[in-house]
């Protein structure tokens, strides 16, 4: 049975990795999860500086997820190089960087940087606000996604990775975008914009008053968008949006979908990855499936 997949050029045992800012670099669950198991581990997202992030409270349960509004906290590049990156390495796993950034020019600082490591890839996070462009979001505007990419794609050495926003009306203008600046792959979706109010505080939940919504509440807003850009672009796409189980991740590979990352679901069951990698295998094997690659975008 093979649950081996190529995504842009690299190969992972199988299709399943973490999502940004859910398994930090690994060291918080290496304990409970065998990260050598892993496709790979997709890692919190890291910046040029140290960003201190937003005020607290910023994270709250909701139905079917939670929302949060951590505001990428992160302990910056030369942190990141000297401890994390050969933390993983030595946990034989495949890296794949999330970076962020508030200016194009700190995204290319920081992928410069990491194009001499040993990640093997690089996830791209356009749902910052460009502070450049009065605070909308990189990923909301097609030009800035295509020129953003393009940038990016001049300074990189290693496969580059766009993560769109959901928050647009239409995902499909994005991944074309992303596709036209030289993205190697898609990440979809990232977490829906919501908010919740404290009725007993009267007052915002979240300091931030919105924040990411994530978990099962958006996982069908993930599949639908997965499919829609799979059958838009010819660039494979890393599926993410509230999956919990193996039928979760299978959904978002028949809709097209080559790799599959696992977030919300890490927080309330730290083993949820192995759980889906051992869950996959035995469904490929109760449906005499030899080859993972035959459920890839097999729904049209």
């Amino acid at each position: 049975m093979n649950m081996k997949v190529n995504f842009a050029g690299v190969e992972f045992n199988n299709p399943i990795t973490t999502a940004s800012g859910t398994f930090g670099s690994g060291m918080e669950y290496a304990d409970i999860v065998d990260l050598s198991r892993l496709g790979a581990v997709t890692t919190k997202g890291v910046a040029n500086i140290p960003w201190a992030g937003n005020p607290t409270p910023r994270i709250a349960e909701t139905y079917g997820g939670m929302i949060n509004a951590i505001g990428l906290q992160n302990p910056g590049i030369d942190v990141f190089i000297k401890r994390d990156i050969p933390y993983l390495k030595q946990c034989g796993t495949k890296i794949i960087a999330n970076v962020c950034g508030k200016s194009t020019e700190d995204y290319c600082e920081t992928v410069e940087k990491l194009s001499e490591t040993d990640v093997d890839m690089l996830e791209i996070n356009i749902s910052c606000p460009n502070v450049k462009e009065g605070g909308i979001a990189f990923g909301q505007n097609p030009k800035a996604v295509e020129s953003i990419t393009s940038e990016i794609k001049k300074r990189s050495k290693k496969p580059v990775i766009m993560k769109l926003t959901p928050n647009v009306t239409d995902i499909t203008e994005m991944a074309r975008a992303a596709e036209n600046g030289g993205a190697d792959a898609l990440s979809l979706i990232n977490t829906i914009t919501g908010m919740k109010i404290d009725i007993n505080r009267r007052t915002f939940a979240l300091a931030n008053k919105t924040g990411g919504l994530s978990g099962p509440a958006i996982h069908p807003v993930a599949v639908r968008m997965v499919y829609q850009t799979a059958n838009a672009v010819n660039i494979p796409i890393l599926g993410m949006g509230g999956v919990a189980t193996y039928e979760d991740a299978l959904e978002l590979m028949m809709a097209g979908a080559t790799m599959v990352a696992v977030g919300t679901a890490n927080f309330n069951n730290p083993n949820a990855t192995i759980e889906i990698i051992d869950g996959i295998a035995d469904y490929m094997e109760r449906n005499n499936i030899d080859d993972i690659n035959e459920i890839i975008g097999c729904v049209k």
